[in-house]
């Protein structure tokens, strides 16, 4: 397994990110202890979490996943500079955008919020979660900027962010001589495509941006454990957002998954998380997992290469 490079961030991170949505949500503290020294054991180090994770569960208030990941830190005795933690501001507790979420002041009083809750100095990335049209890049950016200074956070990027928006963040940043955006998080799976294959992607290998994706197996469906719509919307977590992908694209997908997955011994789910990984410009996708044969599988995307005739044919079948 090798680390990747992101972008210009000075960072190298994991081939497969761990997505810390499920902390404090479906994985208990004790799973998640458990999950990740696990996927540390096996050479990865990046995790991918925000101020907001777990707040949609009932009786959480946001920042479970961020605290978990702090008492992990601590108690596993691994040295801060092994791991890349991920984090982000400007969301609501429910995970939608926040009113004038990227607020100087408020990403000033975030950031100290998340360092406590992660028990750390410092944050390796730190994202803009969602856009926010009522406070100018420039603010955002010089907020970044300060943090950057007093060494809180080492690099910055944004998640959901469309071309147009990326664009003129980076001329903000030129113009302002502030730091720009260095990593774009999108939602980029094998069935959602067209959010950023096209202008988003070339816009970000035009200016060297690391790409880490999020809903990598489209809420679980690209896994192949759903049979059926009727079997997802039975699902109390995440049945209603994978229902939709039950369509005649999304059963040619399945199919190509598991023709792939036959012909290299893998999971449908390993498979899927390659393609995204050896998709031009990306750097790495983010997967959960809630269990140790779930987290099998990332391991196991971390080291499969596809080959020109696989990629193609998973290619085709999504396109």
């Amino acid at each position: 397994m090798d680390l990747r490079v992101l972008g210009r961030t000075g960072l190298s991170i994991s081939p497969v990110v761990f997505g810390g949505n499920v902390f404090g949500w479906t994985a208990d503290e004790k799973t998640s202890f458990d999950l990740l020294d696990k996927f540390f054991d096996a050479g990865f180090d990046t995790i991918d979490t925000a101020d907001c994770y777990s707040g949609w569960v009932p009786g959480n208030a946001g920042g479970e996943s961020e605290t978990i990941i702090g008492k992990w830190l601590k108690q596993s005795g691994r040295a801060r500079d092994k791991a890349v933690i991920i984090t982000k501001v400007g969301s609501t507790p429910q995970g939608s955008a926040m009113e004038k979420g990227l607020a100087g002041a408020r990403i000033i009083d975030a950031v100290e919020s998340s360092l406590k809750r992660l028990q750390t100095d410092y944050i390796d990335l730190y994202l803009s979660h969602w856009p926010d049209p009522q406070t100018p890049h420039e603010e955002t950016l010089a907020a970044f900027a300060k943090l950057k200074q007093q060494g809180k956070i080492r690099a910055i990027g944004c998640s959901n962010f469309n071309a147009e928006q990326l664009k003129a963040s980076f001329e903000a940043a030129e113009k302002g001589g502030l730091p720009r955006y260095d990593v774009l998080e999108p939602e980029y799976n094998l069935y959602d495509r067209s959010g950023f294959d096209g202008p988003l992607a070339d816009l970000c290998n035009a200016h060297d941006i690391g790409v880490i994706t999020y809903f990598s197996l489209a809420s679980g469906f690209l896994t192949g454990k759903y049979k059926s719509k009727a079997e997802a919307e039975a699902n109390p977590n995440r049945g209603g957002m994978v229902a939709r992908y039950f369509d005649e694209r999304g059963t040619r997908i399945l199919a190509a998954l598991d023709e792939v997955a036959a012909e290299t011994h893998s999971q449908p789910a390993s498979v899927a998380l390659a393609w995204i990984a050896q998709r031009p410009g990306v750097t790495a996708p983010i997967a959960s997992a809630t269990s140790a044969r779930q987290l099998d599988t990332l391991i196991a995307a971390g080291n499969l290469k596809l080959t020109s005739n696989q990629m193609a044919l998973l290619n085709d079948a999504s396109a």
